[in-house]
């Protein structure tokens, strides 16, 4: 790919610094994507700038005015300290005729809230959990269908947030303190959810039209008597200490037979379409004790840091970190928004 203007996006606090000299590996896990993607788009050979956004879109677009980059490189995970209100950054993306990486305005809204999600999948009859939205205000109770243990989660929230052991409850009593908790420090609705034993996999998908899947992912746990069950809580997730003690590793899925890899695949694609998702997304699976598959989230625009998942599974199948980059990039060049017909 020839040397594109590249403005990255990402929030003011996570702008990177030019090197890692001097930070604890504490303070780099806080802006390791940031860095990790500003770092390898610069190596590429991409004239590249780092902006970053907090509850202001001037900057953005003087920028947009003034530099005219090619593209604006989407990491963004909220806007104003709103997780939802990412997607209307996208959309002021589009309104001022300005090519972006990632998700699309309706592909972020739609897999953003997690319960509008699960009817739409539910309508193309893709399997997933049983589940009930209580919202803030209202009386907790759950139907008599919906059968314990149950997980708790924010239907809005993403990377985890208020997902710990205590999200997986097994009666009434903590059940309501759980969704308690999660009204109070999500601010958020919260979504419950038949809980289903089995194993923890995720899939990388990356296209527009076109759609392709990287290798099967799988989130393991090699010390189970350190915690009841594997949760992806928000510490497995960006703690990488917290993972070496528990004995938490990710790592390409053993045992799948072709058939199960296929049918993996294919509904990957299905969600994919059926939630517009566009540029890249991962979705997370359970596997369930009788083979069944049942998707949990859609993930859309996940962390592209070079030693997560989605890099790890795209370097699994041969496209190195430097490759993967350059194909959202690509992406996002041709992808067909509205503005362009």
């Amino acid at each position: 790919m020839r040397s594109q203007r590249i403005l990255v996006l990402m929030h003011k606090t996570l702008v990177p610094p030019e090197n890692l000299q001097g930070y604890s590996p504490r303070q780099i896990e806080e802006f390791r994507t940031e860095y990790d993607v500003v770092t390898q788009l610069k190596a590429s050979g991409h004239d590249v700038r780092s902006l970053g956004l907090g509850d202001d879109l001037e900057p953005l677009r003087k920028a947009i005015v003034e530099w005219r980059p090619n593209i604006a490189f989407n990491l963004l995970e909220e806007f104003n300290g709103i997780v939802s209100y990412d997607q209307h950054v996208v959309s002021y993306l589009e309104l001022m005729q300005q090519p972006y990486t990632g998700c699309s305005p309706r592909g972020l809204l739609l897999s953003r809230d997690k319960a509008l999600a699960k009817k739409l999948l539910c309508h193309h009859q893709i399997k997933t959990p049983a589940f009930v939205v209580l919202a803030k205000g209202k009386r907790i109770s759950v139907p008599k269908s919906l059968c314990y243990p149950l997980f708790v989660k924010s239907v809005s929230d993403d990377a985890s947030l208020g997902i710990s052991q205590a999200s997986l409850v097994s009666n009434l009593v903590k059940l309501k303190e759980r969704v308690e908790f999660i009204h109070h420090h999500t601010g958020s609705a919260a979504l419950v959810e038949e809980y289903i034993v089995g194993r923890e996999l995720y899939a990388a998908v990356l296209g527009n039209q076109q759609l392709i899947t990287y290798p099967v992912w799988e989130l393991t746990h090699k010390n189970r008597a350190t915690e009841k069950v594997l949760i992806a809580t928000r510490r497995t997730k960006g703690n990488a200490g917290y993972r070496k003690q528990h004995g938490i590793d990710s790592h390409a899925a053993q045992g799948l037979s072709v058939t199960l890899r296929s049918h993996i695949d294919m509904v990957s694609k299905q969600i994919y379409r059926a939630l517009s998702l566009t540029g890249y997304a991962r979705l997370d699976f359970r596997l369930g004790a009788d083979n069944q598959l049942y998707v949990l989230e859609a993930n859309a625009n996940p962390c592209l840091s070079a030693d997560e998942d989605f890099a790890a599974s795209a370097a699994h199948a041969g496209d190195d970190y430097a490759t993967l980059l350059d194909k959202i990039v690509k992406l996002g060049l041709g992808y067909k928004a509205a503005w362009r017909a």
